[in-house]
Formats: structure tokens, sequence, C-alpha cells
């Protein structure tokens, strides 16, 4: 198969014939029909995320076809239609019992790896998935079977940027209805994080970003007031455009420099809630006043929604095809495999709200 390869950070990633084996006891080998190009993949390219293996296939929102279905697996069969979830869970650890799979103790083993067809080299997957590539082997409880009139580019969507975002509204936080909230960053999570809000019910909601493209796009998802912060201080005008009370909740969907962690526990009121969502580089730090929480403000973390994938993405799509969750309107743009590096250099351009690699 083809598949797109990462050697070194800061280098354009490189399209490579790659072999790969049948699935193993408990795997599922996927066809890959599009695959989302997002931040988190970004990150790795730019060298924020030094921990990741190199050589690597990148690509971690996937949706496709079984093609073939490895022994001990019950639920799935050749044809099934399916999205891929990068945090499956093992089932049986502390976090997973209680109903957390997306902090699992224990990810399950892939033992089918790719390799380079001129050296045998073998290759890393970004989050277990690959899904730069044709085809892909992953363990079957990560495959979530979709229904057939789901187009496979909305479906991918969901599998990282709409459950991060509106799963960080509805799990994370627990948005309740008629309440206010803030969204600093506009990319895939953060317009999810706004019609996250829509759905769940919240009256006002702002949205912060430096591009007006973006903007205009998080207002028609939702956003009822829009903040250009290259143009404005967001947080005074947060406070304004809440009664001088502060946003009841924030959401921080960036994940790239301090500011804007700083503006969204700023933003809130006496016992407001923060949600860090943006996936920091490895290395950044913030610095708040020791009196920041003082008011019983609240900072919590979310990890990939806090979602239940088995759960969570078809409740989700069950959403977009009753019309309430909007996912065609995500997806800027499609490229083909060969113009991976061009799909990057658009998300770096802000020019995206979401663009998917499709194969054909």
């Amino acid at each position: 198969m083809k598949a797109a390869v990462l050697y070194e950070p800061k280098t354009p990633l490189v399209i490579e014939e790659v072999d790969l084996s049948e699935p193993a006891a408990g795997e599922v080998m996927v066809k890959v029909e599009a695959c989302g190009v997002c931040h988190s993949d970004w990150h790795v390219v730019k060298g924020d995320w030094p921990q990741i293996a190199l050589p690597t296939i990148l690509g971690h929102e996937v949706a496709g076809v079984v093609e073939a279905v490895g022994p001990q697996v019950s639920g799935l069969e050749r044809g099934d239609h399916v999205m891929l979830t990068w945090k499956a869970g093992c089932g049986r650890c502390d976090m997973c019992q209680q109903g957390w799979p997306a902090v699992c103790d224990l990810m399950p083993t892939i033992r089918t790896s790719p390799t380079l067809r001129d050296s045998g080299v073998s290759l890393n997957r970004l989050a277990g998935l690959g899904g730069f590539g044709a085809y892909t082997v992953v363990p079957a409880n990560a495959a979530v079977p979709v229904d057939r009139d789901i187009p496979f580019p909305q479906a991918a969507t969901v599998g990282c940027a709409v459950t991060t975002g509106v799963g960080a509204v509805f799990n994370t936080a627990g948005v309740r209805p008629g309440t206010t909230v803030a969204v600093f960053g506009c990319g895939g999570v953060g317009l999810n994080c706004v019609q996250g809000a829509r759905i769940a019910g919240a009256t006002t909601i702002i949205a912060v970003d430096l591009l007006e493209n973006k903007l205009e796009l998080a207002r028609e998802l939702g956003a009822t007031h829009v903040i250009n912060a290259s143009r404005e201080d967001p947080v005074p005008r947060i406070i304004d455009l809440t009664g001088g009370l502060g946003a009841h909740y924030a959401f921080e969907a960036i994940g790239v420099s301090e500011a804007p962690y700083v503006q969204s526990v700023e933003c809130t009121r006496k016992r407001g809630v923060t949600v860090w969502v943006g996936a920091a580089p490895v290395d950044m730090t913030v610095t708040l006043s020791a009196r920041a929480l003082f008011f019983e403000r609240t900072i919590i973390g979310s990890y990939y929604g806090s979602a239940r994938p088995h759960i969570d993405f078809q409740r989700l799509l069950t959403m977009y095809k009753g019309g309430t969750l909007k996912l065609d309107e995500l997806i800027s743009r499609t490229y083909p495999l060969a113009e991976v590096n061009s799909a990057f250099e658009a998300l770096d351009r802000g020019e995206v709200a979401r663009s998917i690699i499709t194969y054909k």
C-alpha cells in the first residue's frame, strides 16, 4: 500500500510503498476511505511532541471499510463500515471500569506493524491508527460500526475533532441550558465546542480567534458573539458580554501558547469552570496568579472529550442525521494522499476548519 511517512520533525511527509501483514488474533484490517488532518498530527510534524517515535505514519481521524478479520473477533465482518477510535480502552483497568476509557491505563497491544517495502524498517503509527495509509490494522475494539448512509469524510471527523470538542462540553464540563460559554480557538476542536454548547442549550456563546474566517464559521455553528483577539483583549470583552460577571464555562481549544490558557480562566465568573482541551507542546508551562482560583473557580483537563467511543460515536452520528450536529460544514477541503503536505500547509495558515484525505 501507499502511506505518508514522517521521518524527521519539520520535514515534509514522504509517500512510500509499505507492506502490511494480515490481522492477528483480536485485530481487523480496515481499508481507509477518509482521514482527517488534525492539529495533533501537525504537532508531531512541528516537533512539539518529541515522545512520538519516528518514522511514523500519521493520521488518527479514520473511517473506512473492514477488509479482513483476524481470529477471535466477533461483531465485525468484512465489508462493515467503521470509524476508528484512538482510545478504545482495555475494559479492565480502574478508569475503564469507572466508565472513563479516554484515560485508560492499559491500551491494547497492536501486534501487526507496517514496514517499508524497500528496507523492511518497521513504522510507528500515530495513536496506533496510521490513517495516512491506504490500509491499517487495529484492535477490533478500536473499530466502531457505522451506518452505511453516513459519508466517510463526515464519519472521520467524529473520530477525533467532533468527539473531543462536543465531548468536552457534554461529558467533561456538563454545560447546562441557559448558561454562558466562551471558547478560545475556532479550529476543528474549538468549533465543536461551540456547537456542543449550542446543542447543550447555552444562550450566550462567545467564540475567540485571531482569524475572521474562523469566527464567521463559529457564527454558523452557533456562536452568538465573536471576538477577534488580534484586535482586542478577550477577557474584559467576555466579562462585559456576560453582564460583568464572566462566563459560566470557558474552553481553551488551541494548545499552542500560554496566553489563551490564562485568559480562559480569567474570563470566568465565581465558581466558573474552565476546561483545557488544547493539546499543548510537552514543554509548555502556564503561570497563573495564586488568586486565580480564589473564588472557587475550577480548571479541568479534557482528554478526547472524556468519551466512551462505542457509545458517543453513535450518539453524535444520530444527532448529525437528525440535523442537530453539523458535520458537512466542518469539511473545508479534501485532498488525495499525494497532497497531504499541502493539507498541512493549509492548516498552518488557518484556511480550513478540517481537511480530509480521501482514498479513491
